[in-house]
């Protein structure tokens, strides 16, 4: 598994150095909210639900699948991911008994001139390079949490969803300094690209949130192929 790790470090490494990242957030419109929708494993409906919440103008979307009480055997099992309990958990949103979707839109802080930039390269041996660069504005008080959230987009009318969906299929969620200290910025990994997913799919959605919990910046990236 180290090997296998520190082969992925490498070959992101060199293909960071070669030539700039294939897809990124460059260029893109800033978003002036984050929506999360979150739905437990167990309730295959919530995901075909007509009601879903859509993304308004400006809002950058994610789906997050929390583990359901029936395992293995729940109908969204395979699409669940553990990070997506504790992101909820942060956020203090709980899922039971009858509440087996929530959302959760918050609006970005603004008078801030908060700089994000999320970037990644090609799906290689199971992993995908990914990166974010934070510059935090002046007068932002620390400490700050960075989020960088792999994910599959879903059109509408795929697998049943009646709404886009950016489906989170990996996560890293850890504590960045106010500025990069290198060329790559401040979280620079490769990330696991699940069983299941689909690689022409994917992009990443990154975000910063403050001491207090706000979301201070989010960026999207957005491989050219795809690009509006």
């Amino acid at each position: 598994m180290r090997h296998c790790l520190a082969l992925a470090c490498a070959l992101f490494a060199a293909s960071a150095q070669a030539q700039p990242p294939l897809c990124d957030s460059a260029g893109r419109p800033v978003p002036r909210a984050l929506l999360e929708r979150f739905i437990s494993a167990d309730c295959a409906e919530c995901w075909a639900a007509r009601d879903t919440r859509a993304a308004p103008r400006g809002t950058l979307a994610l789906d997050w699948v929390l583990p359901g009480d029936q395992g293995d055997d729940a109908p969204l099992a395979a699409v669940a991911r553990r990070e997506a309990r504790d992101r909820a958990d942060f956020l203090g949103l709980r899922l039971s008994g009858e509440r087996r979707q929530l959302s959760n839109l918050k609006q970005l802080a603004r008078g801030g001139s908060a700089r994000l930039r999320v970037a990644h390269g090609l799906a290689l041996g199971g992993y995908m390079g990914t990166s974010l660069r934070f510059e935090a504005p002046r007068g932002a008080r620390g400490p700050f949490t960075g989020w960088l959230a792999l994910v599959e987009l879903l059109p509408a009318g795929t697998e049943g969803t009646p709404v886009p969906r950016a489906l989170v299929r990996n996560l890293i969620a850890e504590p960045i300094a106010a500025r990069p200290q290198g060329s790559f910025g401040q979280i620079w990994r490769p990330m696991n690209v699940p069983e299941g997913a689909t690689a022409e799919r994917l992009e990443v959605i990154g975000w910063v949130s403050d001491a207090r919990g706000r979301v201070l910046a989010a960026a999207q990236s957005a491989c050219a192929a795809r690009r509006p």
